[in-house]
């Protein structure tokens, strides 16, 4: 007997198909992976499953029995529970406020949070999710906010646990603990459904995986007896370019020169203290580095949004630490944000507006403040089509109905098409596609090859080993050591120098 079975379910948004007549079936008590390119219908289908959606058609079975899951709410009830990408935490609640949210016990008229706080100590020791209780959610690491996720799950006696996109924000030090937690719950008799895009990931914890291509089901395989490239065809439909690239060793001009800068946060004096570097033209700098150790104050530090305390930033050969964003950008110097919600978009609005959140007030989108809305459309348009946005309904729909790596494809070829003469991204690729991270390291090379610098920062090992002409190594809020890349850098050298460990 299956534990799920979605049987033909097809989802539909007006004529779209987010979901055609798609049919999986899972296993009691295996870690079932579910693989599929941005916007393929993933996340739609378990959403189907959670009751955030209803579906048109099709049957939803749990243990051989017929269900009709009304809501979240009534998927708890039938023992299932959802980690969302972006977590949906109460930053001001403490750790256990936020898991019994919606479940509270009173005794003598008060939330009995000191009864709640000892179930969760257990829950968390008995499955290596270690975490204090009293915390606030706001004071606590990525990763132990995903801890806080699973565990309001547990909380609530969840059998089948859904993950999507798990390890999009988490360190390669998380990353590995995740893979363990997962392990552990499967051991411990639980049915796990994991959305990824990383195959190391599916290989190292998957028993079997299904893939949705643009909306339609196409065939489950045992892990066991595949490969991370079988997967990756079936997924995108056809044989993935590898891509060999060549090292930049051209550049020889500094176009950004930071110099013995220091910088206060709100949490901590001196965030940033005596870091100096230095980026070349036609070259990608990349910044290694465990996340909390400076890297979005540097980039604050860079778009005129913190100030610094001391030290010299110059770019083109000009003192910028007075200046604003705007005179930065006309500079030339643009900074993409690590938070495409909070920062990179506005999800209400609609994709045609988001292409131009930049520049619309230039003339080439604006007349005597009307908007050109003819040329804003047709620009949209193009800037989808170039850079791979699938969206369902046309450019006149709201970003925030994209999938997450459309979006990020949206805020990047925004970025692109500016044609700044230094480009700084944070975590470019998070929660991309295979087929899409491609795609993005190919655009970063190109705009590197026509003579322009990009700084990159990425929690992703894989992906600054292979983009990086040279690496610098963040830790504490200085850089620590910055090394050429070539074969003979490695991970664990770098994993040292994260740690804070120089020779």
């Amino acid at each position: 007997m299956y534990a799920i079975e979605m049987l033909s379910i097809t989802k539909k948004f007006g004529d779209f198909y987010a979901n055609k007549d798609i049919t999986i079936q899972v296993k009691k008590n295996e870690i079932h992976a579910l693989l599929g390119e941005n916007g393929a219908g993933k996340s739609t289908l378990m959403s189907v499953l959670f009751g955030m959606y209803h579906q048109e058609e099709g049957v939803i079975k749990l243990n051989g029995k017929e269900v009709n899951i009304k809501d979240p709410k009534h998927a708890n009830e039938l023992g299932i529970g959802m980690v969302h990408q972006h977590f949906k935490l109460i930053k001001n609640f403490t750790v256990a406020e936020n898991i019994i949210l919606g479940m509270e016990e009173v005794k003598g008229g008060k939330i009995d949070i000191e009864t709640a706080s000892k179930k969760i100590h257990d829950l968390s020791i008995k499955y290596g999710l270690e975490v204090n209780p009293k915390a606030l959610v706001s004071d606590i690491t990525v990763g132990m906010q995903q801890r806080v996720e699973i565990l309001k799950m547990l909380y609530r006696n969840a059998d089948i646990l859904i993950f999507d996109e798990p390890t999009a924000v988490l360190t390669p030090a998380e990353i590995e603990e995740f893979l363990t937690i997962l392990k552990n719950l499967k051991a411990e008799g639980k049915t796990i459904l994991l959305i990824t895009h990383k195959l190391n990931e599916i290989m190292a914890v998957a028993d079997r995986c299904s893939i949705i291509r643009r909306g339609e089901y196409f065939g489950t395989v045992e892990i066991a007896e595949t490969t991370k490239e079988k997967l990756a065809s079936l997924m995108i439909g056809k044989d993935l370019e590898i891509i060999n690239y060549e090292r930049s060793i051209d550049g020889v001009k500094k176009i950004l020169e930071v110099k013995g800068v220091f910088a206060d946060s709100e949490e901590k004096k001196n965030i940033l203290h005596d870091l100096n570097l230095d980026i070349r033209e036609k070259e990608i700098l990349g910044i290694a580095g465990i996340d909390g150790n400076g890297q979005q104050q540097f980039v604050e530090v860079l778009n005129a949004l913190l100030k610094t305390t001391n030290g010299e930033i110059i770019f083109e050969g000009k003192e910028i630490s007075k200046i604003s964003t705007a005179k930065r950008k006309e500079l030339g110097l643009e900074i993409i944000a690590e938070d495409r919600h909070k920062d990179g978009l506005v999800l209400d609005f609609s994709i045609e507006e988001n292409a131009v959140l930049e520049d619309y007030y230039t003339a080439k989108y604006s007349n005597k403040g009307f908007l050109r809305k003819a040329t804003i459309s047709k620009f949209a348009k193009e800037l989808c089509e170039k850079y791979d946005v699938r969206k369902a309904g046309g450019e006149k729909i709201s970003a925030r109905s994209m999938s997450g790596g459309n979006q990020q494809k949206l805020i990047i070829g925004r970025a692109l098409e500016l044609e700044p003469k230094l480009l700084v991204t944070t975590q470019p690729t998070r929660g991309l596609d295979v087929g899409a991270i491609n795609s993005i390291h190919k655009m970063l090379i190109s705009y590197r090859d026509k003579g322009n610098s990009v700084l990159l920062i990425s929690y992703d090992l894989d992906e600054i080993l292979t983009l990086s002409d040279r690496i610098a190594v963040i830790y504490n809020g200085n850089i620590i050591d910055v090394l050429g890349n070539d074969e003979n850098v490695t991970k664990e050298q770098l994993g040292l120098l994260m740690a804070g460990v120089k020779k």
